[in-house]
């Protein structure tokens, strides 16, 4: 199972977004089968049956055994992820477009900026799982907290003063052999939420 993955289709975008398909995924982080959903939700086994079968039909459960249980065959499942981030790619005609009126200081600009690195990184990944390699990627988080507001502003301005010589230093456009690499900095105010308790389905 991997720790988290990226839906970039809208049919299975739309499959994971049904309340009770959410749960179910959630469910089956660990393996179950509609017999064991259906006695943890209440719902009939076939209700549940249906459910499931959305779900695998797009990708986001897999088959880890089946059972033979009298005259049926009990399909074992798990979720192929342990959480999922539905792509901008599921909403082509929609999705931002971080090229229309960049601004460093929008938060909705960050917004489009942060889609297309959802967008960018999932598509990079199917690549690699396709190719059976791993995706060359770095990735900082901190949290830092500002005495004031011209503090802030002023790591800001020395940030990008930093990396813009580090482009300049490391950039190299006439190396045929080289690769290009996206690098993108971000600063917002950090949001603080609660983990909400493990819960059965219900």
């Amino acid at each position: 199972m991997l720790d988290v993955a990226v839906i970039d289709n809208s049919a299975a975008a739309e499959s994971s977004l049904d309340p009770l398909r959410s749960q179910l995924l959630r469910a089956l982080r660990e393996p179950g089968s509609a017999t064991t959903l259906a006695a943890t939700t209440g719902l009939p086994r076939q209700k549940v049956n249906y459910h499931l079968r959305s779900l695998e039909r797009h990708g986001l459960l897999q088959l880890v055994e089946e059972r033979q249980k009298g005259n049926c065959i009990e399909r074992v499942l798990q979720a192929t992820a342990r959480s999922y981030v539905i792509s901008p790619a599921a909403l082509p005609e929609v999705e931002p477009d971080p090229t229309h009126a960049p601004d460093r200081l929008s938060a909705r600009w960050l917004l489009s900026v942060g889609a297309r690195l959802v967008r960018d990184v999932g598509d990079l990944l199917a690549r690699a799982d396709k190719a059976g390699q791993p995706v060359a990627t770095f990735a900082l988080d901190a949290d830092i907290r500002f005495a004031t507001a011209s503090d802030r502003a002023a790591f800001a301005n020395e940030f990008s003063t930093a990396l813009t010589e580090l482009v300049a230093r490391y950039h190299a456009p006439a190396a045929t052999s080289g690769r290009t690499h996206r690098v993108v900095f971000a600063l917002h105010p950090t949001v603080t939420r609660t983990a909400p308790p493990e819960e059965e389905v219900t």
